[in-house]
Order: C-alpha cells, then structure tokens, then sequence
C-alpha cells in the first residue's frame, strides 16, 4: 500500500508537470486503467479510451492478439479477472469506455468487451443512450437508477484520445494520439464522474434519445468472494517530449521498464 501511495503521489506530481506542456496530455494517463481493477477500493471513476479489458493478456504476442479482439477469455469469464485481481467486493468504479470506430490499432471490439466485463460488477442493466455531438454514447444503470457505466463509438476517428480543440469549451492540443473528434472526451469523463456540470445549452443540442429496443437483461452485482492514424512512435517519445516526461515518471514510479 505504501508504494501504492507513493505512486499515486508521483503521478499527481506528473500531472502538474503535464498541464505546464498542454492540460489536454493527461489524457495519456488514463491508459493506467489497471489501477480501477487492482485497487478499486481507491478509485471512484476510471475511463479507458482505445484500450483492452483488463487482465486478458499476459504477454507481448497475447496482448497483440487481443488488440486485434483475437482470443481471450470467454465473455462470462472477463469479471472473474477483475474479482480476481484482488479482495474487493464493492462497490465498483464507475466507468467511462472511448474508442473510435476507425481505429486500425486496437479494435473497436474492445468497447463491448470492457462493458461485459464491468456490467456484471454493477449488476446495471443498458438504459436509452444519446447522441451526442454527433457521437453514440449508450448507458448502463444500477439498480438504484444511477449512471454506472457509459461507452462512446467515436465516428470516423482513428486510435487516440477524443479532442475538442474548437468554440467555447476547446479542450486540449492536437498531437500524437490526441486527436481532434469535435467532442472533449476529458470534459465528458469528467461530467461523468460528478466533477464538471455541462452546460444545458450543450445537454439541449444532444440529439434525442437512441432507440431502446435491445435493452441489455439485468444482472445481479458480484458479491464477496467466496480520424487519422497517430504519428511514429519515435516522434511522440523523442527526448524532451511530452510522452518522455510520462515514460520516465513511469519508471521511477516502478510501473515500467
């Protein structure tokens, strides 16, 4: 727990570095997704964009292979890797899920995948999603009507994290995996979570609300256990960058070689 703290302490201190570069790079962060399953008795909220569900790989060619939504668990088998992966028994991180629906680098697939493996946890049951901004959001409920779960198919964007970088509320710097979508995935997480209130006025342009008809059935929570392709790598990690700063941090917090 200690060194759980002292990596939470350095990743606080990255973030104040980051936002001195651009607000919009802490974006990358979210790829810790781990940390919402391994110590979720810490962690209210987690988002994951463009990523896998967690514990499927356990090497470089699985981890490959799942990108692609190649092998893998079984879907009734995903939550057993989250209840697994330590002693919690709830409650359960709310989650926010992102992915384009033009990503080459990980599939798309992924999306739904995630949402099995954490739909289960909350035993939350797909309410009537919306369009917003031009983007399907879909919404999983608990069973006291509260928004556990949320998952948005980003139209036409590539493998990256969703930017608005336009009109009033502009969030962020076009780079290397941040990529404009004309929606602010970092204000809708955020709103999500209960830490911004969007304005009404951007409530009121959301198209009304999708079709219901293939409402997931509940499930009952689990109880105590018993648009364009990001640029070279090379280029976004080159000494002095922004990605450097997050890989170093990440090494002397001991989560990377």
């Amino acid at each position: 727990m200690r060194r759980l703290n002292d990596t939470l302490t350095r990743l606080a201190a990255l973030r104040g570095r980051l936002d001195a570069h651009a607000p919009a790079s802490v974006d990358r962060l979210r790829d810790l997704t781990g940390f919402g399953s391994t110590y979720p008795e810490r962690f209210a909220g987690g988002a994951i964009i463009a990523g896998l569900p967690y514990g499927t790989a356990n090497s470089v060619p699985e981890a490959f292979d799942r990108m692609r939504a190649h092998g893998g668990p079984a879907p009734d088998r995903l939550t057993d890797l989250v209840t697994s992966a330590s002693t919690h028994d709830g409650p359960w991180p709310r989650i926010s899920v992102w992915h384009g629906d033009n990503d080459k680098t990980v599939s798309a697939a992924n999306a739904a995948l995630i949402v099995a493996q954490w739909r289960t946890l909350h035993g939350a049951v797909e309410a009537p999603g919306r369009i917003v901004s031009g983007h399907t959001r879909r919404v999983w409920h608990n069973a006291d009507g509260r928004e556990v779960i949320e998952a948005f198919e980003i139209v036409g964007l590539g493998h990256g994290t969703p930017l608005s970088t336009a009109g009033p509320d502009a969030c962020g710097v076009p780079g290397p995996y941040m990529l404009e979508a004309g929606t602010s995935s970092t204000r809708h997480i955020a709103d999500f979570w209960g830490l911004l209130d969007l304005t009404a006025a951007t409530r009121s342009a959301d198209a009304p609300p999708v079709s219901d008809a293939h409402r997931v059935e509940s499930a009952q929570p689990v109880a105590a256990r018993s648009h364009q392709s990001a640029p070279d790598r090379t280029e976004a990690f080159a000494a002095g960058s922004i990605g450097a700063t997050i890989e170093n941090a990440l090494r002397a917090a001991g989560l990377m070689r």
